[in-house]
């Protein structure tokens, strides 16, 4: 299931409105990530918008050449290390994947990091109990 369908994407603004106001969140650097477990049924465990800074990124091409890295990472990822350990709690995560970094990375770098930042969102989930 290495897709990323309309329905995986967080597009409702009262959802993203409830996120970045009641949301926890944490930086493993070049990511900042904001998290809200609610209680929602839904097709899939986690909802997820991708994010980088206008303001540091001035041109729509490096922009959207990090957003599609850092997507496709996410994409081959999540079934394994997020949906699983997830869907188990029968909760909907909503979930912001901001890039802060400085500079362009490669690929493999990208695909390191949202690892680790799956294991750590992981933890801080089930660490949470419900919110």
């Amino acid at each position: 299931m290495n897709t990323f369908t309309k329905e995986e994407r967080l597009c409702s603004k009262k959802l993203l409105d409830l996120l970045f106001k009641n949301g926890s969140s944490f930086l493993l650097y070049p990511f900042r990530i904001s998290y809200l477990p609610i209680a929602a049924t839904h097709q899939y465990p986690v909802q997820v918008v991708i994010n980088v800074s206008k303001k540091r990124y001035k041109r729509a091409v490096d922009r959207n050449l990090i957003k599609r890295r850092i997507r496709e990472a996410y994409r081959l990822q999540k079934e394994l290390q997020l949906y699983s350990s997830i869907s188990v709690s029968g909760r909907l995560v909503l979930l912001s994947i901001q890039f802060v970094g400085k500079q362009i990375y490669d690929f493999s770098f990208f695909e390191k990091k949202l690892a680790l930042v799956m294991k750590k969102l992981v933890l801080n989930i089930s660490g949470d109990g419900g919110n």
